[in-house]
């Protein structure tokens, strides 16, 4: 198969809201096997348009639903290709998803939570 770049990005039906898109894309990177499945993407520098399955130790099953999964977060991208789908990575969603969760690292602490937090973190 020859290389190829990745499709366009079409336009996916994502929260406008910056806490429910983060939700979305924490819960769509909350396997690993998702994650692996986006390192491998990353990693061919091109569109995959061959059998992902070959190349990870699940059933052809589980990684059709975990690109399912992937694809609905729109952290991949993927088009047909004769018999194959070709995958990519969108690396636009995953920078996006890095904004948000840094987002949460820059938020000022509430009053009083240092308080609450002292008696989680001591079991009281």
């Amino acid at each position: 198969m020859t290389p190829r770049t990745c499709p366009s990005a079409s336009p996916a039906e994502l929260p406008r809201d910056p806490d429910e898109e983060l939700a979305v894309l924490a819960q769509a990177l909350s396997h690993p096997a998702r994650v692996r499945i986006l390192r491998f993407l990353l990693e061919q520098h091109e569109c995959f348009a061959g059998a992902i399955v070959d190349h990870l130790p699940l059933a052809q099953s589980t990684v059709s639903q975990h690109l399912k999964v992937l694809r609905q977060a729109g952290l991949i991208r993927g088009e047909v290709d004769g018999l194959h789908i070709c995958y990519c990575a969108d690396v636009e969603r995953l920078a996006r998803a890095g904004e948000l969760l840094s987002g949460l690292g820059s938020l000022e602490p509430q009053p009083g939570a240092d308080s609450r937090q002292e008696a989680v973190s001591h079991g009281g």
